[in-house]
């Protein structure tokens, strides 16, 4: 697929592409570059890290600063 960029250095990414990476409208994307080629990765947003953290930070097994040995 191939895409043109804009005078103001801009390129549309194809609907194919944003349904399969999840990109809507507002999203950040990291753009790296690794030779000549570009990546483009959409960011998670923190209600989706929420989401996926969510019941997985659980405390109980953890001990107070003062019961650890120094």
């Amino acid at each position: 697929m191939t895409v043109k960029v804009s005078p103001k250095y801009q390129v549309v990414i194809p609907e194919d592409v944003r349904h399969s990476l999840g990109i809507s409208p507002g999203a950040q994307v990291e753009v790296i570059a690794k030779g000549r080629v570009a990546y483009l990765v959409p960011l998670a947003e923190m209600n989706d890290i929420k989401k996926a953290l969510k019941g997985s930070l659980d405390s109980r097994g953890l001990r107070d600063k003062k019961d650890r040995s120094v």
